[in-house]
Formats: C-alpha cells, sequence, structure tokens
C-alpha cells in the first residue's frame, strides 16, 4: 500500500460526505477508534474549508491528502483560503458561534496545526495515532 493517497474535491457540502469515505475506506483494517478518529477529522476540516474558505466558491476546490506512518496517520485538507482571519486565531470566535470542531480535532490527535501555503489557502493537518496512545 502507498504511504500517501491524496484526492481532490470539488468545494460542495455534499462532497464532505465523499472525504470522509475515502478516508474511511484508505483505513479499512485499522482499529475502530483510529477510523471513527479519522472520519471525524476530516470531516470537520472538509467542512471547514468549504464553509469558510474560497475552496466552497464556484469551481472551489479541496484536497484531502492521508500520510501512513508507522505510528501515525496524518490527514491533511488544503482549501483554496479567503479572507477571513486565520483560523487558529479565530478558534474562539466560532466556539463562541457554536462550531467545536476544531476542539474535537485537538481532543482526538495527537497534534494538529495549520500551514499556510506560499501559493494561496492552507493546510489543516491532524496526526492520529495507529497504536491507540
Amino acid at each position: 500500500m502507498p504511504k500517501s493517497w491524496c484526492r481532490m474535491f470539488p468545494g460542495l457540502a455534499w462532497q464532505v460526505a465523499q472525504a470522509r469515505h475515502f478516508v474511511a475506506a484508505l483505513l479499512e483494517g485499522e482499529a475502530a477508534d483510529l477510523v471513527d478518529s479519522a472520519v471525524l477529522v476530516v470531516g470537520e476540516l472538509a467542512a471547514n474549508a468549504v464553509r469558510h474558505t474560497r475552496s466552497g466558491w464556484y469551481r472551489g476546490w479541496f484536497l484531502v491528502v492521508v500520510h501512513f506512518g508507522d505510528d501515525l496517520v496524518r490527514i491533511e485538507v488544503v482549501d483554496q483560503g479567503g479572507d477571513e482571519e486565520p483560523l487558529v486565531r479565530s478558534v474562539a470566535r466560532h466556539v463562541e458561534e457554536g462550531g467545536r470542531g476544531l476542539m474535537m480535532i485537538a481532543s482526538c490527535a495527537k497534534d494538529w496545526g495549520v500551514k499556510d501555503r506560499p501559493a494561496g489557502g492552507r493546510c489543516v493537518w491532524a496526526e492520529l495515532s495507529r497504536n491507540g496512545a
């Protein structure tokens, strides 16, 4: 099995479910807790990309990348960026508005973060433990 897989999705709300199915299929045979966490992570990150960035605009897209390491699975969602404030600074504001997705990601991921891309957009990533720790 390759160490990394990626797939580009149209920036449409219903494609978030397709991204979850993509990740679940790649993790077939892994521990159920890992699969559940990975599906939650990609669902939240893809939904944020469609809802809060240019990825959700006409002809927008988002990219899901899954890297397999010996002890970790790293999930990345690359979006097309936007005019909103950087994601990390806006976490508290989104929580106040009812969004708890990034807090859920932080609670199930070993680590997570955001990287701005030089060509525009950003990559939001989360690392999940393959051994349950």
